[in-house]
């Protein structure tokens, strides 16, 4: 064996060993694992996931909006409502869960699925840089609500304080597009019925301001003479123009947006209001903090 060994040793190429390397780290050389680049099919299907269930979120929430709103402007009997069986069957093609549509029904009765009234509840707080927030809550329990929302609030480095002088209390009233009808012609009607602006929002769709105590006349006259579809109607807070702060891209704005889109989630809050308007930042980042505002 040791004459074998000789008679191939010319052969073989000896080891080349850097002396400024230590064996220490030339083993830790040899045995660390390999790493990957994080593109692996898993985190494909996680991201993927994720995204999927964020839509799932907005579409759901969007539909229990709907059913609320029909609920509160025409009762809670889809028989005899047919606003609210029409926004019943979207719930349903949307894989909206029969709890959330009872919940949803309810709720436009100012109860809960359990026949428990609820109560109104307003929260503010305040933001870095400056940004004045509003939420519309009805509850069951004020003092739970109040313990979430601080909590949210806590985590993204605001604090609760008052932010009503940023904002003005008015009634809205949004009906659809559609048809010949314009703003010039149901104007004289609205404005009998208590309205006191119209305008045209991006979509099309007519604009009504009114006095808090008229959006509910307003709603129903408009809608019922003309045969317009109401997209929403309510009470809401509009930011003042002089106070309205300009956001830029910032981690102050993604941790903002995260917080909104968190408010937006708790099954209480019925409506969030901010003084935040966009700076320099993508469309896409604006559209993460405008998609769960209520004005």
């Amino acid at each position: 064996m040791a004459s074998f060994l000789r008679s191939v040793a010319p052969f073989i190429r000896p080891t080349q060993t850097n002396p400024k390397i230590c064996a220490q780290c030339r083993r830790s050389f040899l045995t660390s694992r390999p790493l990957y680049s994080g593109h692996n099919k898993w985190s494909k299907i996680r991201h993927g996931k994720a995204a999927n269930d964020a839509v799932k979120t907005r579409v759901r929430s969007q539909a229990s909006k709907d059913i609320v709103l029909a609920s509160q402007l025409y009762g809670p009997d889809p028989n005899m409502n047919p606003q609210l069986a029409t926004a019943i069957a979207a719930a349903k093609k949307a894989s909206v869960p029969k709890a959330v549509i009872e919940v949803a029904i309810a709720r436009g009765q100012g109860r809960s699925s359990s026949g428990t009234a609820l109560e109104p509840m307003l929260y503010e707080a305040m933001m870095p840089p400056g940004t004045a927030i509003i939420v519309d809550v009805q509850t069951e329990s004020k003092t739970r609500v109040l313990q979430d929302l601080n909590q949210m609030v806590k985590k993204a480095n605001g604090a609760q304080g008052t932010s009503k002088f940023f904002f003005t209390r008015a009634g809205r009233v949004i009906f659809e597009k559609g048809g010949p009808t314009d703003i010039d012609k149901i104007m004289d009607d609205a404005i009998e019925a208590g309205a006191e602006d119209l305008e045209n929002d991006e979509a099309g769709n007519i604009v009504v301001w009114t006095e808090p105590s008229q959006t509910m006349q307003v709603s129903k006259v408009i809608a019922a003479k003309f045969g317009l579809n109401v997209l929403e109607s309510g009470i809401v807070w509009s930011a003042n123009e002089d106070t309205k702060v300009r956001l830029d891209s910032s981690v102050e704005s993604t941790i903002l947006a995260d917080l909104l889109a968190a408010m937006s989630e708790y099954p209480d809050v019925q409506a969030i209001y901010c003084n935040a308007t966009k700076g320099n930042m993508t469309e896409e980042e604006w559209e993460r903090i405008e998609e769960n505002l209520g004005t």
